[in-house]
């Protein structure tokens, strides 16, 4: 990695704190191996895939954190260039506005700034993947019923910050010369979501032409 790629990617940039694996745990062995898979330059298509013997909810588990992290990451280097100015919508060009809601504050779907629909996505994702109820960290207990319906909801969020920075934010990205860490963070990304049956394919329309080039 070059040292320009370093410095974009350094820890100052991260848009809040990392939420880590705790070693010795089954999440942590699995992380690692997740990990080593990428970083062996493994094909994208077939570390995603979900290993013999290994719980689904883990691996699933696994993967949201690490996304969350490192698409939290990839914002934060552009989020100088995201101001209410630049970005009045939180949208995917023309076609595609995207509304917040959380059943908190904004109890119906509310058109809002994108740093500011990024600042509010971000938090709420933070929350989930704290609590223990929802991801446990010690072995033993059980996910919640509903965790798949849960990561779904926050992996479909997450595709949309991909598809701001694409279409909006991807000049900057290029200036930096990030761009081949963000293409294989989003090649990662589909493929898992996708092979995991994780996101509706309608979701993904704002990237579709994108997609099929980069993702054969």
């Amino acid at each position: 990695m070059s040292i320009a790629l370093k410095q974009v990617f350094n820890k100052d940039k991260t848009f809040r704190p990392k939420r880590k694996f705790e070693p010795g745990t089954q999440r942590f062995e699995l992380h690692k191996r997740a990990q080593a898979s990428l970083n062996s330059g493994v094909d994208l298509k077939a570390a995603v895939q979900l290993p013999s013997g290994e719980d689904q909810n883990d691996w699933v588990a696994v993967h949201v954190v690490d996304f969350f992290n490192r698409i939290n990451l990839i914002y934060g280097t552009i989020c100088e260039f995201c101001t209410e100015r630049t970005c009045p919508v939180m949208s995917g060009g023309p076609k595609y506005e995207y509304r917040w809601q959380d059943d908190l504050k904004y109890k119906k779907p509310t058109a809002l700034p994108a740093p500011q629909y990024m600042n509010l996505l971000m938090d709420w994702i933070e929350v989930q993947i704290n609590n223990e109820e929802i991801f446990p960290t010690c072995v033993g207990i059980p996910f919640p019923k509903n965790f798949l319906q849960i990561c779904k909801k926050i992996l479909c969020r997450l595709f949309r910050v991909f598809v701001h920075v694409y279409i909006h934010h991807f000049d900057r990205v290029i200036v930096m010369g990030a761009e081949a860490h963000v293409n294989t963070c989003y090649k990662h990304f589909y493929y898992f979501v996708t092979e995991m049956n994780l996101i509706d394919r309608k979701e993904l329309e704002p990237l579709k032409e994108m997609t099929s080039r980069m993702c054969h």
